[in-house]
Formats: C-alpha cells, structure tokens, sequence
C-alpha cells in the first residue's frame, strides 16, 4: 500500500526542479504511513481491550518446583543466570538481522539497479519466506523435529544465506512469478540472486524467537518475570544493527554491509549449541 506507484515518485523525484519540489514529493509518500498505522494501532487498542475484559488465569511466577527452588537457593540476582544473559544478547543479535534482513533489502535491490517495479515487493519476499518457516514449524515441530534442533538449523541456515548475499556476484539475475500480496495481481520479478539470499534470511529467523525464548528463562523460578523483561529489551537490536548497516553500507557498499549478519549469526548460532547450558545444572 504504501509503496504503490512508488517507481513514479522516484521519476518525479528525479525530474523535480528544486530541493522545495522534492520536499513536497517526500511529504507526499511520507503521508501514505499515515493511515495504516491508524488501522495497527486502533486494532491493537482493541485487542488490548478484549485481553482487559478477558478472564484469563494469573500466571504464579512465583512459584519453584523443588529441582529449581534448590538450584537457586543462593541466588539473589538476576546476574546469576549466565545462560539467561547470553540468551538476552543472542536475541539482541537475532531481532537486529531480522529487521536487516526485511528493511533492507529494498534499497539493496536499488544499489544494484534493479527498478522500483521489482524492488518495491522485495520485503514481501522476506515475509513470504518466515511465514514459509512458521508454517514449516507447526508441521514438524514437536512430532518430527525437537524445537532445539530447529533453532539449531536454523542458525546454520542464517549464516550460510548471509555468506551467500554477501558473496554472490551482483550480476546474476533471474525472473520469477510473483503476485502482490494486496491486489493479488500477477507480477514477473527482476531477482538478483544475492538479493534472493537476503529474502532467504527470513526463513532462517522464523523459529528464532520461540525457540530462544524457553531455553533463556529455563530455570530462572522466581526471576521469570525480570529475565523475560530483559529479553524483550534486547529487541533493542532491531534498532541498533540496522544502524550498523547503514553505516558500513555508507563506506563501503551495501553488499559488504551484509558482513554484519556473520558474526550475529554465528553468535546466536553458539546459544543455540552451548550457550543455553552455561551456568544451568543439567
């Protein structure tokens, strides 16, 4: 919706006169953001509304079962779960190249000159992929495949597509079919496949998220609820890591900025093998 005729915009964008014209022109597409986040936020005040009146049961994070009340009998902070900080730190990572990996990818797609026609659907490319995985997840997860193991594949994956963003030669395109997912009209897209890769980043971050979540706060008894306070602040990462980007992609081009996925991944990828066992009595 927002991004609709956006290949217009970069013509007029291109042909305007002065610096007054292209700033009317970007008020223009910035007033088109307007409207869909009135339609997210009324429905989330609606859904904050039904959970409200909803009779849903207290969750007692109290409560310790005898194995984790003795684990944590001389503990008095939260400092004291290392599995839980490497957990809050892995996330940091992870949100930071999921959110590279969806708002991104647009711009890289135009750094190699692909027009707007193709390059505006690429994000819903990325999406197409984690909803592929979340999907891929309901079916596999538990019955043919531990969640652990998933997160594990997962990680694999996510280096092996950034390593391949990164090192494919940009010239190597493709066409594909596609439709545009709020007109359902039939599209044929111009895909670099290093491009490709990038969307590919989305399924390799689809079963992150739940799958971290239970291994970081395992075990924590009475600090549940401030060990799950931390990991929702590594979501923090989803503004820092693309700032990252950018920057890199400034100095040196926004292919090499893809280099910062790397070592996020690899990080998250050690949580997943090792790090949710340190410091917890197996």
């Amino acid at each position: 919706i927002i991004l609709k005729d956006s290949h217009i915009l970069d013509e007029r964008l291109a042909t305007a006169a002065d610096s007054a014209a292209r700033a009317l022109i970007l008020d223009e597409m910035a007033h088109r953001v307007i409207m869909p986040y009135i339609v997210m936020s009324t429905i989330l005040v609606l859904l904050g509304l039904l959970l409200r009146f909803a009779h849903l049961p207290e969750v007692d994070t109290e409560a310790e079962d005898e194995a984790v009340g003795e684990a944590n009998l001389n503990k008095t902070s939260i400092w004291q779960f290392p599995h839980l900080l490497l957990g809050v730190l892995a996330l940091f990572f992870y949100v930071g190249v999921e959110v590279i990996a969806g708002d991104t990818i647009i711009r890289y797609g135009q750094s190699l000159k692909i027009p707007m026609e193709s390059a505006k659907y690429y994000t819903s490319l990325t999406l197409v992929a984690m909803i592929l995985g979340y999907l891929m997840g309901i079916i596999f997860i538990p019955k043919y495949i531990s969640q652990g193991n998933a997160l594990k594949i997962c990680t694999i994956l996510g280096v092996i597509f950034s390593l391949g963003a990164i090192l494919t030669p940009a010239h190597i395109t493709f066409t594909m079919p596609f439709v545009d997912l709020v007109t359902f009209k039939p599209l044929q897209l111009v895909l670099p496949l290093t491009v490709l890769f990038v969307a590919l980043m989305g399924l390799a971050n689809s079963l992150v998220w739940p799958a971290m979540w239970p291994l970081a706060i395992t075990g924590l008894g009475r600090f549940t609820k401030t060990g799950s306070a931390m990991l929702i602040m590594a979501i923090a990462g989803g503004a820092l890591l693309p700032l990252a980007y950018g920057k890199l992609a400034v100095n040196y081009s926004t292919q090499t900025a893809y280099w910062i996925c790397v070592p996020s991944y690899l990080i998250i990828m050690y949580y997943a093998f090792f790090g949710y066992k340190v410091g917890r009595k197996q």
